[in-house]
Parts: C-alpha cells; sequence; structure tokens
C-alpha cells in the first residue's frame, strides 16, 4: 500500500498533468511541488529551484520526478507502470 507520494510538476507539462490525474483517480493522496522557472507564485503552493531538485534527485532529465514512499520512481510512465 503507498503511503507518501510527492510529485515534482513543472508548469505546461502534459505528463506532470496526467500524473496528478492517475494519482487523483485513484484517490492516492500526493503533495505537489513545482519547479520554480520563474512563474508568479501563488500562496498556498510549494516550488523548488532546480538547482534543489538536482540536489534531491541528481539523475532527473525529465518531469515529472515522482518519490514513492522514499524512493525515487521516475516519471509518468513508471508511475502508471506501479499502479496498473
Amino acid at each position: 500500500m503507498i503511503k507518501n507520494v510527492t510529485l515534482y510538476s513543472k508548469p505546461n507539462c502534459q505528463y506532470c498533468e496526467k500524473a496528478k490525474f492517475l494519482l487523483e483517480s485513484k484517490s492516492i493522496q500526493h503533495s505537489v511541488i513545482h519547479l520554480d522557472v520563474g512563474q508568479p507564485k501563488v500562496d498556498g503552493v510549494s516550488y523548488i529551484s532546480r538547482d534543489d531538485l538536482l540536489q534531491l534527485i541528481p539523475n532527473a532529465k525529465t518531469m515529472p520526478q515522482i518519490i514513492v514512499d522514499g524512493q525515487v520512481i521516475g516519471g509518468y510512465t513508471e508511475l502508471a507502470k506501479l499502479l496498473a
């Protein structure tokens, strides 16, 4: 059973939106942290810099980056396989 999901997302990312929708459709609680690319900030939304994301997930080359129960699983494709 999945207990903790963190999804790192960026603006205008189709796979980020698909991952969020998949988690919501399965009623899986998750937190979303947005990559700070200079967009206007919204109160109550969490942001991370590119440098901080790369310190956390050094091999991150695509978005979204998803952490499930403390393990980096990859992106949308890996999430879909995990939840299949």
